[in-house]
């Protein structure tokens, strides 16, 4: 399933890079937009049989337009909860665990394209990924349950389609994408689909004042 859907996405990319020279992007011209989300990512293919869903998941990323506004980069955080039932037992521990709580937290290094339509616009990305995920381990002590949680780090992609509204002051939007990272869970690959909500407002006066602050112009 998780090939077809990242075939269906990169088509859909394909076919917004092809239609992103026409017309003119004004709202997106020299911003630099903070967009915060939060929603689900739902498991696909054999990582349901480790994780299934819960709520919430989150992201925390920065719409930053390129000299043509139709382009722009989005490095972003992901921040993933998921439920567990332990498959493998772990020689370090003397219990599986059934129902316990995942995260995982990734950071996307992507880029994308956009269409106006007015207020309205449409965007596709795409790009690497990295981070952390936490699996739940359990010891018993005497009386005591000990939860301990197994850390590995994931290489993976992100990519994903979306559309916003603005309006006065803040872009309503929602988005739906795929990500897939080269780490197992239990032996099982990840792969999930993400769907997210949230608000995107510019911030360009903030960063400009950032970059005056770090290289200061001389007199």
């Amino acid at each position: 399933m998780s090939k077809y859907l990242t075939l269906v996405i990169c088509l859909i990319c394909a076919v917004h890079i092809s239609h992103a020279q026409k017309g003119a992007d004004t709202i997106h011209y020299r911003k630099v937009y903070y967009f915060a989300g939060t929603g689900l990512a739902l498991p696909i293919g054999k990582t349901k049989e480790v994780l299934s869903p819960k709520l919430f998941s989150g992201s925390m990323g920065l719409d930053i337009s390129l000299k043509n506004p139709k382009y722009y980069l989005y490095p972003a955080l992901y921040t993933f909860n998921f439920a567990y039932d332990q498959k493998i037992a772990d020689s370090k521990y003397n219990h599986t665990i059934e129902n316990g709580n995942s995260s995982i937290y990734m950071l996307s290094l992507a880029g994308g394209t956009r269409k106006q339509m007015k207020r309205l616009n449409t965007y596709v990305y795409a790009g690497p990924s990295f981070g952390l995920v936490n699996e739940p381990r359990a010891q018993q002590i005497g009386t005591t349950v000990k939860i301990d949680y197994k850390r590995s780090f994931a290489i993976g992609g992100k990519l994903g389609i979306g559309a916003d509204y603005k309006f006065k002051s803040f872009f309503l939007g929602g988005e739906v994408g795929y990500m897939g990272h080269l780490t197992r869970i239990q032996d099982r690959p990840f792969h999930a689909l993400t769907v997210l909500f949230g608000l995107k407002s510019d911030i360009t006066r903030l960063s400009d004042k950032v970059v005056e602050i770090i290289t200061p112009s001389s007199n």
